[in-house]
């Protein structure tokens, strides 16, 4: 009976390792530690106390995705708190999510590295310099491939013949399209905890770039989104997307208007379907003002 006890606790040992998902961060360093996690063991990120006026680090935090869960944009947050690149910050360090009495605007320089020209140059869609991805959990620093510059091998776009064509609608330069086929079953709404519109679907069928842009996120830290993306398109505007099965791009990929770049699924909601939303300098906005007519 002894010998039996034991091996059924290093089976469930063994269970509970096989659990662990490594995730990485592109842009923070952070002391040794535990990641926190929710209740399925996924690390939790910008989950750290926040007001009205400020924000608490916590373990696995990116000035992206503080900036991201507080609505406002990454350079204003940077200058706010005057974190200089390459913006490490640490867990206990209390960030202003608003800005200061004293502060006009943001500062005109960019805020995010960019990388030596490489040897070679393709043609790349009209996108200004991408932010610096800022993204979930362990120690790591890099930079991200400038819009303009070739892409690296392993992170090319899709083929042209990948991607079909599609009515589309230009707007504040951003030439937009809906993201998916599926019905529209809920508006945006303002007031929502998740600010977007959701597009009904099957599992597997593909997630679009809704426009041209730089992946500058794609992982699974941010509450109630499941696995999201998001990509930015120009100083301005970025596009989010929400409870995918499966994300197919990665951090600091250059993607096009109508590239596949997740599977539909229902991570973090009851049913399948993607939760897409439209970001004006870091507030939501309804998606349905950028997208064409149906």
């Amino acid at each position: 009976m002894h010998a039996k006890n034991v091996a059924v606790c290093v089976l469930l040992a063994f269970a509970l390792s096989a659990c662990v998902v490594p995730h990485h961060s592109v842009v923070i360093a952070n002391p040794p530690g535990g990641v926190p996690v929710d209740a399925d063991g996924v690390p939790v990120h910008a989950s750290g106390p926040m007001t009205d006026t400020h924000y608490t680090v916590v373990r696995g935090d990116t000035l992206y995705s503080i900036a991201f869960r507080a609505g406002v944009d990454f350079r204003d947050l940077a200058h706010w708190n005057r974190i200089p690149a390459p913006y490490v910050i640490h867990p206990g360090r209390r960030l202003r999510i608003t800005p200061p009495p004293h502060v006009a605007g943001v500062p005109s320089r960019p805020v995010f590295h960019t990388v030596n020209p490489p040897v070679h140059h393709v043609p790349a869609p009209s996108v200004p310099e991408p932010h610096h991805p800022a993204q979930v959990a362990s120690a790591m620093s890099t930079t991200v491939p400038v819009a303009g510059e070739s892409t690296p091998p392993d992170r090319a776009p899709a083929p042209a013949s990948a991607v079909p064509s599609a009515p589309s609608r230009t707007r504040d330069g951003v030439t937009w399209r809906w993201p998916a086929d599926g019905p529209l079953v809920d508006k945006f709404n303002v007031h929502d905890a998740i600010p977007g519109i959701e597009i009904a679907g099957k599992a597997g069928e593909p997630v679009r770039a809704a426009a041209s842009g730089v992946v500058v996120y794609s992982g699974n830290g941010l509450v109630g989104y499941g696995e999201l993306i998001i990509i930015k398109h120009n100083d301005t505007y970025l596009s989010a997307y929400g409870h995918n099965r499966k994300r197919l791009v990665h951090e600091g990929e250059r993607v096009r208007a109508g590239q596949v770049i997740a599977r539909m699924g229902s991570s973090g909601a009851p049913r399948n379907e993607l939760e897409f939303q439209v970001r004006r300098k870091g507030k939501p906005v309804d998606p349905e003002h950028f997208l064409p007519p149906r």
